[in-house]
């Protein structure tokens, strides 16, 4: 602009002309807004010309010196909250841009730009879940059409059926739509269909490989998946366009912990928290890899972090519990209850809190208001999950009937000949860390961790059996040929490859709940060794009922629940000896404890290996462990906590009730179990 600019009617064509410059010239864009400026004084407009021109410039503090208090005068313009938003987002201010751009989508929701924004720091706050939500909104609020329209508004409503319908409809008239092919992909992930979800994204991105926030998803939806190898390569692509972006590095650090890779993991989240220091959700997941690793002191450093920024978290109150060889002073006690006691606290911060104070209580002995705050957490994380024992008692007995020692017998030979694995199963908080730790420090076995990769070949097979049958996994394992399940073992092995880091023979898949995959195991892996962690049903029972799992282990959450969930275990344990002898080792949590040396002989001439001292010296090593017992396995034996289940025993009826002969006679098991028979 030449000469000085007059408050006169030129003056919107000026403001007009310095809006059009900021895309092709940001900085000529500012030297009129300040000549507009100097000429009729800090006109609004201008003044935001002038500091979105500074953000585009890569001078974000600047630009806060500028937008700050125009945002401040103007608290209903939602153009300059917007703005003021991005230049936070750019100086690395998540907190405070999420809190802008929450203003300005408030204030006009129909701003795509705004919500585009919001979700990726939502991304970088660690909160994939709100993130999905502001990334549909973009999505809806950038088309013009109307049909899009509808679907956008619908699938942001969550109404899911009808959004499904109006983007099909879509993409029968414009298969190549890729806004609509990355909502159709939304609608699939909320609707659990991870598989169709992954199909729709692969689409996305080979019709539009620079659509980077279908890449974002992918990567994420890849993870769930449990495709690690793969989503890591998209967060690569995503990082090699923009290195700096927090959300993508999060995501890695997320997948290099599923992984194993916990000191890159660990690197990550310091190198982004030394960018982004407020952000109390990073902090807790810095704190969980620490504790992995071991690094217990640098962990807890994180969650107080974490817990200074959002007093309020109950998950990071729960992860310090969640050491177990922590104790709470009296003022954190006194922290848990005053966040508890206060209106509007959310269902997951009350129901982790309800934990944490159980445990702060139990060190204090103060038992029976222990158990009080434990029952309360239960309960209100079982009215979220809906479990119903019935399902699992239908479950065991159908698996019970299928896999027979004649079925079996049909099958000897098929599977892969591996002898790589060895599956740690049982029940949660039955000692299968305890027995992860002494294998894993043999020279020949590498510890890894919760492997979910049986699982994930159980959902394929489900998907391929018929959908109205209640239970199509066995169904089609059923039909499976020789060559088939050789393929599964491979793929299993293929799978887990990522996992092992060193050049030990042998690794260890400690997933408990594969105790409901057997059968199938031992078809495709037939000379894996499969392990059982048996602890007394009281204490076991009682330890996980105590435990808050972060996914999973629905079961826990009521007496009668786990104690059935238990009797159930049992039943299918015996079936298994009896129809395949000698396939299961068991170990008996308590006999380790009384004899350690002899059980952990057996134990390896199980696997085949021979004794070393290293195995009674588990708590030297350094291995990271990624399980509620991580703290607990770093120290010698613990004999103290064998019966400590009987300070609640006052409390504890109905799950002795639910328990019944398999409490009265352990660790023998009830006759109806040995001879295989189904109770219906």
């Amino acid at each position: 602009m030449s000469g000085t600019a007059k408050p006169t009617s030129n003056l919107d064509t000026a403001l007009d002309h310095a809006s059009r410059l900021l895309a092709s010239n940001p900085e000529l864009a500012g030297e009129q807004a300040s000549e507009i400026i100097k000429a009729v004084g800090a006109h609004p407009m201008a003044v935001l010309l002038l500091g979105t021109s500074h953000r585009m410039r890569g001078d974000a503090s600047r630009a806060l010196e500028i937008l700050r208090p125009l945002a401040l005068s103007q608290p209903n313009w939602a153009i300059a909250h917007l703005e003021f938003g991005l230049a936070l987002a750019a100086a690395r201010q998540a907190n405070e841009a999420k809190a802008a751009l929450l203003r300005a989508v408030a204030l006009k929701p129909d701003l795509p730009k705004a919500w585009l924004a919001l979700g990726d720091q939502l991304m970088a706050l660690d909160d994939a879940d709100s993130a999905d939500a502001a990334y549909a909104n973009h999505v809806r609020y950038s088309t013009r059409d109307p049909h899009m329209l509808r679907a956008g508004t619908a699938l942001c409503e969550n109404r899911l059926v009808e959004a499904e319908a109006l983007l099909r409809e879509r993409l029968q008239q414009a298969p190549t739509d890729v806004a609509a092919i990355r909502m159709l992909a939304e609608v699939a992930i909320r609707l659990g269909r991870n598989e169709d979800a992954e199909r729709l994204l692969s689409r996305c991105l080979q019709l539009a490989p620079g659509f980077h926030a279908a890449r974002q998803n992918y990567a994420l939806v890849l993870h769930r998946a449990n495709k690690p190898a793969q989503a890591l390569a998209e967060i690569d692509a995503l990082l090699a366009i923009e290195p700096g972006n927090a959300g993508y590095r999060n995501l890695q650090a997320v997948v290099l912990c599923r992984v194993g890779d916990y000191a890159a993991a660990i690197d990550l989240y310091a190198a982004i928290l030394d960018e982004y220091p407020a952000h109390p959700r990073i902090w807790m997941s810095y704190g969980h890899a620490l504790k992995t690793a071991g690094h217990q002191q640098r962990a807890i450093d994180a969650y107080r972090r974490s817990l200074q920024l959002d007093p309020g978290c109950g998950e990071v109150w729960w992860s310090l519990a969640n050491l177990k060889t922590f104790r709470f002073p009296a003022e954190d006690l006194r922290a848990m209850r005053a966040e508890l006691a206060k209106p509007g606290l959310a269902d997951k911060d009350r129901q982790h809190l309800e934990f944490a104070i159980g445990k702060a209580l139990e060190d204090e002995s103060d038992y029976a208001a222990s158990f009080t705050h434990y029952l309360r957490g239960n309960t209100l994380r079982r009215q979220a999950l809906h479990y119903d024992a019935n399902d699992t008692s239908a479950r065991v007995s159908r698996i019970r009937r299928s896999y027979t020692s004649e079925f079996f017998a049909a099958r000897k030979g098929c599977g892969s000949p591996a002898r790589d694995p060895i599956f740690v199963v049982g029940l949660p908080r039955a000692g299968s860390t305890l027995i992860e730790q002494i294998l894993a420090s043999h020279s020949a076995i590498e510890g890894t961790m919760e492997l979910p990769e049986i699982t994930s070949i159980t959902r394929d097979l489900r998907s391929q059996g018929d959908a109205s049958q209640a239970m199509p996994y066995h169904d089609v394992v059923l039909g499976l040929d020789a060559d088939a399940l050789r393929e599964l073992g491979e793929r299993y092995l293929e799978h887990t490859r990522i996992q092992r880091k060193t050049a030990a023979p042998l690794f260890i898949d400690k997933m408990p709940n594969n105790f409901l995959h057997l059968g199938l195991i031992h078809l495709m892996l037939p000379n894996a060794r499969i392990i059982d962690a048996r602890r007394h049903p009281l204490a076991c029972c009682f330890s996980a009922f105590k435990q808050h799992f972060a996914r999973g282990q629905s079961f826990t959450y009521g007496l009668e629940d786990i104690g059935r969930y238990y009797h159930d275990y049992v039943a299918l344990m015996a079936h298994f000896d009896a129809v395949l002898p000698g396939r299961v080792h068991r170990v008996i949590y308590e006999r380790m404890i009384e004899d350690t040396e002899g059980e952990v002989r057996r134990l390896l001439d199980y696997c085949g290996l021979p004794f070393e001292e290293g195995c009674l010296r588990f708590f030297e090593n350094e291995r990271p462990v990624r399980t509620a017992s991580s703290e607990q396995v770093r120290k010698p034996i613990y004999r103290e906590g064998v019966d400590h289940w009987r300070h609640y025993e006052p409390w504890l009826g109905p799950l002795k009730d639910a328990l019944g002969e398999v409490l009265e006679i352990y660790p023998d098991v009830p006759k109806e179990f040995v001879v295989g028979e189904v109770r219906n």
